[in-house]
């Protein structure tokens, strides 16, 4: 539809109509008014799969969802560094998608993994803000260049799921610009996405769904965005802040609630309608362009999917460590051992869960025909506890085998959406059966499982090491194809992995809350860090192993790069080995006598090359010219600062063979001292971030994490911040056995108690009125708060009087 019957329609409605059209029809769906023309369109969870809920779907994964492909997550997927791959995966997406009849695919995530510790980093890119912005903006090209809406998430900070829903991440402006924002404005300004979904914490203080500067100021002015701004699931405070703020639509449906909060805003005089047009028209236009798009024709058949599940598997998984055990012979006499290698797990917990069927790695053998293998589970998955039969058959086949194949990793109770890790350690029974199998088969090599590092004592024990991740419905057929070298490994690691917890670099704030959590390490996140405080670590970022070989040589670089223009950086990378192979070529910038202080280097640019044994290649990467900026807060904007520069060329973060210096056109910049590179950040040795320094950067006054008693309540305290009362414990039971009924975020029903509980525990008390969809009116709710606050009893709440909004 055209703008100007876009127009006509919304003269068309009244402010009622209009106000309507700003909250969901349910939970998936915007709101119809069809005698004035508007249709409704549907959304559906992403980002790795379509997961379209139906209430004729067959019953699986936890919920009624229809059959769709599951392609590796995006913590897999970001180890292929593979543009192109992530642009097909869109693409598959996309037409699933119409296949579905979904308009809106919620996705792609890309919030910096902070700590390996959230529980959700399987749904985030990486470490790095590049890496993640350029692949998240292929994967928005292919779902978009279809027909298809994406929802770039979660804007903004969302780093944790504990307290996700009230705390405030407390963070300085350079930090917030130079990293945390990053991602997003390569993906809105190269990925052009419908849509971008406000995050449920606050920044700084304030609710990202009512954010003004987030909203307005930075993603609409300063970056261009066009497209509608709708909140996260239940994350909206202030209705009439959050018009006025920009965002746009409320999901899911409030039962009119908040429609007639706006309605009477606006005939208060509290809020202009132009306001109200403005959000209503973006509405309306993402409706009609989503649902009148032009599909093109299909590009994928369901095995072509997958196919392409197969191959990204393939290109995701990364080799850790190697001395000449991989790749395995066909004949060899092989035991598989460990319970994920029949179970194995190819995505996360959580809203994400797609009804897909998998295939494990002993499906993979049995495909192959290796139909006898030995195997033995070892381990029980849902129980910690060690088991001495499993283990006397592990053992037993381990002894008599040439080659140990033994598969672990993290369980869905170690990761999900909605609760974050409490340690790094992989589940101590399948440790401990390891320890125990190499003292009697020197000849193991580990599949490793999961969606965020873990920490490997046992690493110097075993011959080989392969990370599979959380590789799709296809892992398994992709990791037998690796394991006996039909394959030839190529990822490489998108975030560091540490020794241990107490190396992460925010390890003494992370996690923090209820109310806030302080970024004390700043812009000093994964590499940034460990480079800089010159610390060993198990395997650093853009690290990953082959079967083959590579050299580079004869590098070239524009030495004086132009404002506004990029910098060529040419070299020549050769594959020295026997087999075909592709390296992961990384390009990094360091600035020498800098006047602020700055990481060692960064990550400027990649590319993947796809080389035969003995082939050399000319390798062309553009550097642009922001990626020499750092955000200078004197003047709030991005600036180049003068002097040399150490451009470093190879194979991962430290890895780099080739170096030269190339002298940009830039100016001096101003620097406070707690910005200089004499200041505290300027050097450390550790993580012991202060307080002192971090708010000499960050400016504003720390919020307390007390706990609150009765009569400091509001509606935005939390329901685990209210035990203090009788009243409240009541309403956190009960709330915990109405969510069991509703929320399936796995098939282990242990996974969803401890998803209720923790969503329960950390849920704002207002969000009891808005997630309930208009059944329980604030009126009552403020009712229910004077009852925690021991200022009115149950009559009040049976019979509520009105009194003014807190």
């Amino acid at each position: 539809m055209k703008k100007r019957t876009l127009q006509e329609v919304l003269a068309a409605l009244t402010l009622e109509e209009k106000a309507s059209l700003l909250s969901g029809r349910d939970f998936w769906r915007t709101k119809h008014i069809t005698e004035k023309g508007v249709p409704s369109m549907r959304m559906a969870d992403g980002p790795h799969g379509v997961r379209r809920e139906a209430p004729w779907a067959e019953k699986q994964n936890g919920g009624r969802s229809l059959p769709a492909t599951c392609f590796p997550t995006e913590s897999a997927l970001a180890c292929s560094w593979d543009a192109a791959l992530c642009r097909r995966v869109g693409q598959a997406l996309a037409q699933e998608c119409v296949e579905q009849g979904v308009q809106v695919l919620l996705g792609p995530g890309v919030n910096i993994k902070r700590s390996p510790l959230c529980g959700r980093n399987f749904e985030y890119f990486s470490e790095d803000p590049l890496l993640a912005g350029k692949l998240a903006a292929s994967y928005i090209r292919g779902v978009e260049g279809c027909g298809v809406g994406t929802s770039l998430k979660h804007f903004a900070l969302n780093n944790q799921e504990n307290y996700r829903m009230r705390v405030s991440a407390e963070v300085d402006e350079r930090t917030l610009r130079e990293l945390y924002l990053k991602p997003f404005e390569i993906a809105v300004k190269e990925g052009r996405p419908g849509t971008v979904m406000a995050s449920y914490n606050r920044v700084n203080g304030t609710h990202a769904t009512e954010h003004p500067v987030l909203l307005k100021k930075i993603l609409r002015e300063e970056w261009g965005f066009d497209g509608l701004v709708m909140s996260d699931w239940g994350a909206l405070n202030d209705r009439v802040k959050a018009v006025r703020a920009g965002l746009d639509l409320e999901m899911p449906s409030s039962g009119g609630e908040t429609d007639r909060m706006i309605v009477q805003a606006v005939r208060q005089g509290r809020l202009r309608e132009d306001e109200v047009d403005r959000c209503c028209m973006r509405v309306l236009r993402m409706v009609f362009r989503y649902l009148q798009a032009k599909h093109p024709n299909k590009h994928f058949s369901k095995q072509q999917r997958k196919e392409l599940a197969k191959q990204a598997a393939l290109e995701s998984a990364v080799l850790m460590k190697n001395d000449g055990l991989l790749p395995l012979q066909e004949k060899d006499n092989i035991a598989v051992i460990g319970a994920l290698a029949d179970q194995m797990r190819f995505q996360g917990a959580g809203s994400s869960l797609v009804n897909a069927q998998g295939v494990s790695l002993l499906a993979a053998m049995r495909q192959n025909g290796r139909a006898y293998v030995n195997a033995a589970a070892g381990y029980h998955l849902n129980d910690p506890r060690p088991s001495d039969a499993l283990e006397r058959q592990a053992l037993a086949y381990a002894k008599t085998a040439h080659t140990v194949i033994y598969v672990m990793g993290l369980t869905e109770m170690f990761e999900s959406e909605g609760y974050d890790r409490t340690h790094l350690r992989l589940p101590q029974n399948q440790v401990e059966l390891l320890e125990k199998v190499v003292r009697v088969n020197p000849n193991v090599v580990v599949v490793l499982i999961g969606g965020a590092p873990v920490e490997m004592p046992w690493l110097s024990s075993v011959r080989s090491v392969l990370y599979a991740g959380l590789g799709g419905e296809q892992v398994g057929a992709a990791v037998y194809d690796l394991l006996f070298g039909k394959e030839n490994p190529s990822g490489k690691l998108a975030e560091t992995w540490p020794l241990s917890l107490k190396d992460v670099p925010c390890a003494e704030h992370y996690p923090m809350g209820p109310r806030a959590v302080t970024y004390n390490e700043g812009i000093y996140v994964g590499y940034r860090y460990y480079d800089k405080a010159q610390k060993n670590v198990l395997f650093p970022f853009g690290y990953g192993l082959s079967y083959t070989s590579y050299e580079y040589s004869n590098l070239e670089c524009d030495l004086f790069p132009k404002e506004g223009g990029v910098m060529h950086v040419r070299f020549d990378v050769c594959n020295r080995g026997q087999r075909a192979g592709t390296e992961i070529a990384q390009v990094y910038l360091g600035k020498r006598g800098s006047a602020v202080h700055r990481p060692v280097r960064t990550l400027a640019g990649f590319v993947r090359v796809a080389l035969e044994p003995g082939e050399k290649k000319r390798v062309c990467i553009e550097v642009p010219w922001s990626e020499f900026a750092v955000w200078e807060t004197a003047s709030h904007s991005f600036a180049v600062e003068n002097g040399a520069y150490e451009v470093c060329v190879g194979g991962g973060s430290r890895d780099l063979s080739l170096k030269e210096f190339v002298y940009p056109e830039g100016r001096l910049l101003e620097a406070a001292d707690a910005e200089s590179a004499h200041g505290p950040y300027g050097t450390f040795s550790d993580n012991s971030f202060s307080d002192e320094g971090f708010y000499a950067v960050h400016g504003r006054q720390p919020v307390s994490n007390a706990p609150l008693k009765p009569g400091e309540y509001t509606l935005e305290t939390t329901l685990g911040e209210m035990r203090a009362s009788r009243a409240a414990r009541n309403l956190e039971r009960l709330a915990v056995q109405v969510s069991l009924r509703a929320i399936r975020f796995s098939t282990n029903p242990a996974v969803n108690r401890k998803v209720c509980k923790t969503a329960v525990r950390d849920l704002p008390f207002k969000n009891l009125a808005f997630n309930m969809g208009g059944v329980l009116s604030f009126n009552r709710l403020e009712q229910m708060l004077r009852m925690c606050n021991h200022e009115a009893g149950w009559q009040d709440v049976v019979a509520p009087k009105k009194h003014r909004r807190r």
